[in-house]
């Protein structure tokens, strides 16, 4: 039987380098390409290069004075482009109407809506607007009457959805851990530990204390640089910290930074192309999140025998914990329990046996589990679909 090639069309906001989601679509999207089907990716946004030409991008304009309107210009474009160029599958990585499939890597946020924001903000006529418009396209993907399909990366924030919508369990499909063993393939440690410390002008000696994500508050940096600056003098004498991504605008790491006397021993980097080998050559990985769906960061680290300190808010938090690859902090969270926490860890002598409990808790997933399975589910689904007519 001919295999019939199937057409997909990704969409998500923007794409920014070394963002977990984003990192997650290319992947997911190579599987496709590589299975003999078509993928094209619809956008806001792209910074960073672009992925390799058998993977159509289409960058769409969008209008709006305030963040959500250009969200909902955005989808009408996309809308518009898909009923000009229909496909087999429509899969969202972030939330909207008409979605096949949405990859659920962000928290419920109606859920976050209620709980950690106060009444006015879902009811003051400002941020009205945006609360609305982030609800309602929720709801599109959530709702019990929907049947858009849900690839769940925690079995926790599926409890979540539930609690706000009643989504039926057959929706939800539990993906595991994509572990990015061939990022840290045949890397050496020793080679690596001088390689950090050659490109920061850092001593042979130095602790490097790590942070990766694109969102300085949530991803809890603030509190990683209050750790560093907490400790004693002695060992802060010989710790920086060297922070990757591009976060937002209205967020000043170096004025942060400053105020807590401790600029020599912070070092914002933006995005990089080499966090693989920083991250094999860093001392700790702190994510001291306030909250994250996942955290795939924290899968790489253990990957590449990186101790992770991360708090249990955290989607794979009990990636850690199960490996006894670090430190997970319990909420509520205690700046001093981190600061303590960070303290041990750097002078800990369970560093090595953080490492490798890490690398072998990762290696077993990787070698138990499909390589492709989020392409595997889209393509099956696809086949499975009434839109898949081809001949």
């Amino acid at each position: 039987m001919k295999l019939l090639i199937l057409k997909f069309a990704f969409f998500i906001f923007k794409v920014f380098p070394y963002g977990g989601v984003q990192r997650d679509m290319l992947r997911i999207a190579h599987d496709c390409i590589n299975a003999g089907h078509e993928v094209t990716i619809y956008t806001g946004e792209w910074r960073g290069d672009k992925p390799d030409a058998r993977i159509q991008v289409h960058i769409l304009p969008s209008s709006g004075w305030l963040n959500h309107q250009r969200h909902q210009s955005l989808i009408h474009n996309m809308q518009n482009a898909l009923a000009k160029a229909p496909v087999d599958l429509v899969v969202g990585f972030n939330r909207m109407a008409g979605l096949d499939v949405y990859y659920a890597a962000d928290p419920c946020f109606v859920q976050r809506a209620h709980e950690e924001r106060s009444w006015f903000y879902r009811n003051m006529p400002l941020v009205r607007g945006r609360y609305r418009f982030f609800a309602e396209a929720e709801k599109a993907v959530m709702g019990a009457q929907n049947q858009c399909q849900i690839l769940l990366l925690t079995e926790r924030e599926k409890h979540s959805f539930q609690q706000w919508y009643g989504t039926p369990d057959n929706r939800f499909h539990l993906l595991p851990p994509s572990i990015p063993a061939a990022k840290f393939a045949n890397k050496n440690r020793a080679q690596c530990r001088a390689y950090a410390r050659q490109q920061f002008n850092l001593p042979i000696n130095a602790n490097i204390v790590l942070t990766v994500g694109s969102a300085f508050t949530r991803k809890g940096v603030d509190r990683a640089i209050d750790a560093i600056a907490a400790l004693p003098r002695a060992l802060q004498d010989v710790t920086w910290l060297i922070a990757i991504g591009e976060y937002e605008s209205n967020s000043n790491i170096e004025a942060y930074c400053q105020k807590r006397g401790i600029s020599h021993r912070c070092i914002h980097v933006g995005g990089r192309a080499d966090v693989a080998d920083l991250m094999v050559g860093a001392d700790v990985f702190a994510h001291p999140a306030r909250s994250e769906l996942a955290g795939i960061v924290l899968i790489e680290a253990m990957t590449a025998g990186l101790p992770v300190l991360v708090t249990d808010v955290c989607g794979y938090a009990p990636h850690i914990a199960q490996a006894n690859a670090g430190v997970v902090l319990a909420s509520p969270y205690c700046q001093v329990e981190m600061n303590q926490a960070l303290v041990m860890m750097l002078q800990s002598a369970q560093k090595a046996d953080w490492q490798t409990n890490g690398q072998a808790y990762t290696a077993n997933i990787y070698n138990t589990s499909s390589k492709t399975a989020e392409a595997d589910y889209l393509i099956a689904l696809a086949q499975k679909s009434k839109k898949y007519q081809h001949e």
